[in-house]
């Protein structure tokens, strides 16, 4: 072995001995986890985010169309393709510690004129064909590191896509529930349009005997038709959440087959568990913390450029001057590399640099996901809780609102009771059932909310 190979050789074993001081071992981003959700101190373990969608979801109806999400998903789909390229780059960062091979063949053509006789001329063929190997040696662990950053990158975009179908199951189960309290309002407002129109003709007798003067029946009849104006709306937004669902779904605008908002019921037990078993189920808590993975293998990359590389190239090939597959000789070399960068303008002191604040926003980027999915939490558990209050004083609202409509229409026939009090009464009791509607709605939407707040729905 040649002298100066030799000594090359020695600087690379010892200096991959202190290879280790260079880059530096990963750490997971430490983070307290108490007081996470806010005003829940329980110690149970269970957890409604480890329940499979079926289990959450068990009308038959939504189950079909979540599955049909899951397949046909556009943005879905898109997200497979992220992870399925993030795999490619891995694949090919693995391949990274082996030499590059490369083959050339050549053919050259000379030829010299006689200046005594230019039609005489020397001519020559020379055939080549060489292969040439180059490698890298890994010294100070910048193959590994990048090799570790892309497998953060790809468990990155892994955790991307289930939380795509985290929100693609929640809003398939937000829009069917939508759906359905607008079929609802929907029918509560045409019976309330029929209901008005009783109390338009009743004021017309009252008037027609003297009870009630003219005003009674205009009022009456404007507030039935103040009513009916909103029936388009409400088949409006029917028709926009149905193409909505239809987008999720892959599929093209047109009507969605569902069941009615009445047989709904909302889970009752609403596990959370603790805070950290969120932060390991939850996919773009997970995502986050790959990212900031991914920074720092970076950041040790960044690192690596200060200090040489050793290359080894190696060649070898054959030479005639009749044919490719002519007799001919043995062409080879053997050279061995080592480069330190003294002066390059800055570029690695600005590597490293940007590197590390973008190891630092990452790190920001992961506490502010962990604050907001503790938030989520919360705001879902107060939803379900106070959708839960109301519905307990809506049905007595209801019932004493019902007895003050048929009191007032009465106590109007004779005479002891001005009309404006039978409106006041029917278009309050229309607003508490719409209410009542929302209550059930709010109900439904905050056990979602909550389901996907805490990660479920990708296992």
């Amino acid at each position: 072995m040649k002298p100066i190979i030799k000594n090359i050789l020695i600087v690379g074993v010892l200096s991959a001995l202190t290879a280790c001081k260079v880059t530096q071992p990963y750490q997971a981003p430490r983070l307290n986890s108490a007081g996470l959700f806010r005003g829940d101190t329980s110690a149970d373990t269970n957890s409604i985010a480890k329940l499979h969608w079926e289990q959450v979801f068990t009308d038959t109806i939504l189950q079909g169309l979540i599955k049909q999400g899951i397949q046909h998903n556009i943005d879905l789909q898109k997200a497979y393709s992220v992870t399925r390229q993030a795999q490619a780059y891995l694949d090919q960062s693995k391949l990274a510690f082996y030499p590059s091979v490369n083959a050339d063949a050549g053919l050259s053509l000379a030829g010299v004129a006689n200046p005594r006789n230019l039609a005489t001329q020397t001519k020559s063929h020379v055939y080549t064909s060489e292969l040439t190997a180059s490698w890298e040696a890994d010294i100070w662990g910048k193959l590994k590191s990048a090799k570790k950053a892309q497998l953060a990158s790809m468990l990155q975009s892994t955790a991307n896509a289930r939380a795509v179908q985290t929100v693609l199951i929640a809003d398939i189960a937000n829009n069917y529930y939508n759906l359905m309290a607008l079929d609802r309002q929907l029918a509560i407002t045409e019976q309330s349009v029929k209901n008005w129109q009783t109390t338009v003709n009743t004021m017309k007798s009252l008037k027609a005997s003297d009870v009630v003067t003219g005003a009674a029946v205009v009022q009456s009849e404007a507030s039935k038709y103040a009513v009916q104006g909103t029936i388009p709306d409400l088949k409006q937004s029917i028709w926009q959440t149905e193409n909505t669902i239809n987008l999720l779904l892959g599929l093209p605008p047109g009507p969605v087959k569902r069941s009615r908002l009445d047989v709904q019921q909302p889970l009752t037990m609403l596990n959370t568990g603790v805070p950290a078993q969120m932060l390991a189920n939850r996919p773009d808590v997970m995502a986050a913390e790959y990212s900031f993975r991914n920074t720092f293998e970076l950041t040790n990359v960044a690192r690596t450029y200060f200090y040489p590389s050793l290359t080894l190239t190696g060649s070898g090939g054959y030479s005639s001057y009749s044919s490719f597959f002519g007799v001919g000789s043995l062409i080879g070399n053997l050279t061995a590399g080592l480069a330190q960068p003294i002066f390059n303008q800055g570029v690695n002191k600005t590597r490293l640099r940007v590197a590390k604040e973008q190891q630092q926003q990452a790190l920001l980027n992961f506490q502010y996901t962990v604050l907001s999915a503790g938030q989520d939490v919360s705001n879902a558990m107060m939803s379900y809780q106070t959708a839960g209050e109301k519905a307990v004083s809506r049905v007595s609202e209801l019932e004493n609102l019902e007895k003050s409509v048929n009191y007032t229409q009465q106590l109007v026939r004779y005479g002891s009771a001005n009309y404006t009090e039978v409106l006041t009464a029917e278009q309050s009791y229309l607003t508490a059932q719409l209410n009542s509607v929302n209550d059930h709605l709010q109900q439904l939407q905050a056990v979602v909310y909550l389901y996907r707040s805490l990660g479920g729905g990708w296992e």
